[in-house]
């Protein structure tokens, strides 16, 4: 597998993730918050998101982390995948560490106390429509995320 996908709530450890399945794989690793968010932190516009990712994914390989939430557009990654990691931990772990984290805006804690009733069946569905080809891990404990990386590495 050489095109992933690692997506869950706010806080759940994808960038983690993400940069310990590079380091064990030599995959290169893309944050996309860094490339979505502008320095102001506005989000970028619909178009020039779907644009932004068909050049992210146009390599043979990558490791892309991130869910951007209601202001994201997955189809464009998830149709190239071959494997997608969906970070599915606890909500009270996410809450937990982003108060340790940092100070996260309004929308951060409506989109994370909202994920798992009403984000994550969209995107399990858009999962399911549009990574038909790509196989599917669900990671709900640290150990699971532990062996999925050690089984990939």
């Amino acid at each position: 597998m050489q095109r992933v996908l690692v997506l869950g709530p706010g806080a759940s450890g994808k960038s983690t993730f993400a940069r310990r399945l590079s380091d064990a794989t030599g995959i290169p690793r893309i944050e996309l918050d860094a490339v979505f968010w502008s320095a102001d932190l506005q989000p970028t516009a619909r178009a020039d998101w779907v644009a932004r990712q068909e050049q992210l994914c146009a390599g043979a390989a990558w490791i892309l982390d991130g869910d951007l939430g209601p202001y994201d557009t997955l189809e464009v990654r998830l149709e190239l995948a071959d494997a997608v990691v969906v970070l599915d931990l606890p909500t009270w772990r996410c809450a937990w560490r982003a108060i340790r984290r940092s100070r996260e805006p309004r929308d951060f804690w409506r989109w994370l106390l909202t994920w798992r009733r009403r984000y994550r069946p969209k995107l399990m569905r858009a999962v399911a429509e549009h990574a038909g080809a790509a196989t599917l891990f669900v990671v709900r404990t640290t150990r699971e995320s532990d062996d999925l990386i050690a089984r990939w590495g």
